[in-house]
């Protein structure tokens, strides 16, 4: 059993059949709050507790899955090159706003991590949280920080950006779909990109475009911390 354990194909399988337990968990009951990323971790961590598997083992298999995570965020593209021409009509309010986003994330998590008095360490680890998880490691890492803590830092604002962006964009009352994607892209990553295609086409490939600008503005602003 040991052996079936410490198998690539155990941890490759248990994360596929997990998040489609929540995929198909969101679809029955519709709500956004039955994240398939996040119900398929609360079940990966039950697993690995119940029958007590070492998460080393689960990671032979995890770490093969990660390995794609740069190129599923490239192939984002795709849905960018289709909306060009949306995207040269409004190219300085994109750039703007998400610079504006960037800043204003990178911003409140410094003034918040002063606030409560930790560690450059840990400041370091929790300011890339809002860009996707390559970036955010690269950035964290080149100024002192947990690459483990950034991960869960950045999983846990792109779930919380997927659940709560159908909410505020009724509550702002946004129509325009350039807005609603720069917003969730730049504040969610690629997590909260998923349901930006999932809300429209125009959203899910703006929404893909922010990852990219506010990757570049994340890298840039932390020169100077």
């Amino acid at each position: 059993m040991s052996e079936l354990f410490t198998s690539p194909f155990f941890g490759i399988s248990l994360s596929i059949l997990t998040f489609m337990v929540g995929v198909k968990l969101q679809k029955k009951t519709g709500l956004t709050a039955c994240n398939p990323l996040l119900i398929a971790i609360i079940l990966t961590i039950a697993v690995l507790l119940i029958f007590k598997i070492p998460y080393e083992s689960y990671n032979v298999g995890g770490s093969i899955i990660n390995m794609f995570l740069a190129p599923a965020t490239a192939c984002l593209a795709v849905s960018i090159y289709t909306k060009l021409d949306i995207l040269k009509k409004n190219w300085l309010p994109i750039v703007v706003g998400c610079t504006a986003g960037s800043l204003t994330s990178m911003t409140s998590i410094y003034l918040l991590c002063r606030l409560f008095r930790l560690d450059e360490s840990m400041t370091a680890s929790l300011i890339p949280k809002s860009v996707t998880t390559p970036i955010a490691i690269s950035v964290s890492e080149a100024n002192g920080g947990i690459p483990p803590v950034t991960v869960v830092a950045v999983l846990i604002t792109g779930i919380l950006g997927s659940i709560l962006a159908p909410l505020l964009i009724r509550m702002f009352r946004i129509k325009n779909p350039v807005e609603a994607g720069i917003a969730i892209g730049s504040c969610s990553h690629a997590v909260g990109t998923s349901k930006a295609i999932e809300i429209g086409e125009v959203e899910g490939a703006m929404s893909g475009l922010a990852i990219g600008v506010c990757g570049i503005m994340t890298v840039i602003f932390s020169l100077f911390l």
